[in-house]
């Protein structure tokens, strides 16, 4: 059974998405596997979903979609080459379809994709996830798609939480995807990586690049002969450093590039010295391990230090004994399960921007008892308005004669037409009229007050604008959120703003591109919104272009009841056509 992530926090459903080869050492694989395993310990339900080119993890894969059945991980094809200079994704159409379909039939609560700023996976599982989403970066090498402004937009937009595993990485990922980051930092293995019985061994973080650093070490070992070194080589394909005869005896070369094979060699390291560009998560490895960490400031421009550092802990015991009791402490709080309960609370943060479920249409307009139902077209334009030229009795003419049942006249920046609307259509009886007012924000786009009295303000924030019309009693209707040819409310506003938003536009019938009303419908579910339409008419004929057939209302509280149980109904004519009747009645007017 699902869980509902309105109320108490309970037991969810998880998946973790990482764009990395399942079947090969990484870093980041290494974090979503360990919190994958405290988050189960935690009794949530989390899957893996991973690349992977081992045969066993694609056969496993394939049978988890075919029968539906939980896995803790899903290989969902063969890993495939990542570019961050590649300005399309790499995933081939049998892995995108099979994304989908662990998608579709796993029901998660929460989809966590890992470094979307590569053209992979993560990217795609964000993009076209229906739950709630995180994003965690790690690394700024690892960014750089999408490379289209919009395409980045509409990725934040479906975010709902920015995390990344430092400041550096948060400030790098905030220039493409700006927002507000929560740092979780890596997690360790407390149980794995732990001090054992030190002996004089000194462990080096080599890069083939950074020769400076190891000639230093190595000057440093001639002076300290009974000291043993290992060369640890965390990344693929780095070739073999170079030893000097005086110490090929204590001198070794290993390659372990996860943390089991690492966890043998730190557990009796005395002192780690790390690779000036080397992995954060082995200098994490070494600390929980016990290892003094010789990395003094200034290394970075000037190699020759860290042997400084080096002589000084390997001759002076008692300081070496010091920094390993440092480096414990440095990892209190960064263990897996610390990890999981940091990130179990943030899961809980983001669910709180989902509104209650709603009722079934069974039971949600029950309130309203056998009202009738009607036709509402949300979104209207008068004379005054300042881009249309209807008169307020035209519209209630063409209103009544598209049998509509009511209508909300929502000029740009003035109520005089709504409220003429009002007094007139008192004399019909047959049409109702619900005042409101399309309010220009500052930079923030538009926001549509329903059942004012009172004329607001252009100019003001979105949050003042939002304020004004709760003041007067009124509902937030927000019109065209994501019509990126308007000035629109960035995807930090709105998702700060959730909570305020009344009802949410998820089809105008004005709006150049139809994704853009798909993007409101997708919205709109995902956070539980009431939904509105409207046909956003400038001229008569594209009125009841959009719209709702509704249970008959009174007031805004009715009104909300109405919306629960509410259909929305798209009737569009030509965009071009009516465009151009606005653009002959608008010069009309300047004429005259």
């Amino acid at each position: 059974m699902e869980a509902k992530l309105d109320s108490p926090f309970v037991a969810i459903r998880i998946c973790l998405v990482t764009p990395f080869a399942w079947s090969q050492p990484h870093d980041v694989n290494e974090h979503v596997a360990g919190i994958a395993d405290a988050l189960r310990a935690r009794a949530h339900s989390v899957t893996v979903l991973a690349p992977s080119n081992r045969a066993a993890d694609l056969a496993a894969g394939r049978r988890a979609l075919r029968d539906g059945a939980e896995a803790p991980l899903i290989a969902l094809g063969p890993a495939v080459p990542i570019s961050r200079r590649s300005r399309i994704g790499l995933l081939p159409v049998g892995v995108r379809t099979n994304l989908a379909t662990a998608l579709a039939r796993g029901g998660f609560d929460v989809v966590h994709g890992f470094e979307p700023g590569l053209p992979s996976l993560s990217y795609v599982a964000l993009r076209d996830a229906h739950a709630l989403t995180v994003a965690s970066f790690f690394s700024p090498e690892r960014l750089g798609y999408p490379p289209g402004r919009a395409q980045r937009e509409r990725l934040l937009g479906r975010i709902d939480a920015l995390v990344a595993a430092s400041p550096e990485a948060a400030h790098a990922a905030a220039q493409r995807f700006p927002g507000e980051y929560r740092i979780v930092e890596e997690g360790v293995d407390a149980e794995l990586f732990r001090p054992e019985r030190k002996r004089q061994l000194v462990v080096l973080e080599w890069r083939p690049a950074e020769r400076p650093l190891a000639r230093a070490v190595r000057r440093a070992l001639n002076e300290l002969p009974d000291w043993e070194v290992v060369f640890l080589r965390t990344k693929p394909l780095t070739g073999r450093p170079s030893i000097p005869a005086k110490l090929r005896r204590r001198a070794h070369v290993r390659t372990a590039r996860d943390g089991r094979s690492r966890a043998a060699i730190l557990n009796e390291a005395a002192i780690f010295v790390p690779a000036l560009d080397g992995l954060p998560r082995v200098v994490l490895e070494a600390a929980a391990a016990g290892a003094a960490i010789a990395s003094p400031p200034g290394v970075q421009e000037q190699p020759e230090l860290a042997a400084a550092a080096l002589a000084r802990l390997a001759e002076n015991e008692p300081f070496r004994r010091q920094l390993s009791d440092e480096a414990r402490r440095s990892v209190e709080g960064k263990t897996f399960a610390d990890v999981a309960a940091e990130l179990e609370g943030l899961y809980e943060d983001v669910a709180r921007r989902r509104k209650g479920t709603l009722q079934t249409a069974a039971r949600s307009d029950e309130p309203l008892g056998d009202r009738v139902w009607i036709l509402t077209d949300l979104h209207l334009h008068t004379s005054w308005s300042h881009d249309c030229a209807v008169e307020v009795e035209q519209l209630l003419d063409q209103a009544e004669a598209r049998g509509l049942g009511a209508i909300a006249v929502t000029d740009h920046n003035a109520i005089g037409g709504a409220l003429e609307a009002v007094e007139l259509a008192r004399d019909r009886g047959s049409l109702t009229v619900i005042p409101g007012e399309e309010v220009k924000t500052d930079g923030q786009g538009e926001v549509i007050g329903l059942f004012l009295s009172e004329e607001i303000p252009r100019g003001m924030s979105f949050e003042d604008t939002i304020s004004a019309i709760k003041d007067q009693g009124g509902l937030v209707y927000l019109p065209h959120p994501f019509d990126r040819l308007h000035a629109i409310p960035d995807p930090a506003t709105l998702h700060r703003h959730l909570a305020d938003i009344d009802v949410f536009e998820v089809y105008n019938a004005r709006l150049l591109f139809e994704a853009y009303n798909d993007e409101a419908v997708r919205f709109a579910r995902k956070y539980n919104l009431r939904m509105g339409a409207g046909s956003d008419a400038h001229v008569l004929q594209g009125l009841g272009t959009g719209g709702l057939r509704m249970r008959a209302f009174e007031g805004p509280e009715e009104f909300m009841l109405s919306l629960r149980s509410a259909e929305i109904l798209r009737r569009p004519r030509s965009l071009a056509y009516l465009q151009s009747l606005k653009w002959v009645a608008q010069v009309k007017e300047r004429v005259r």
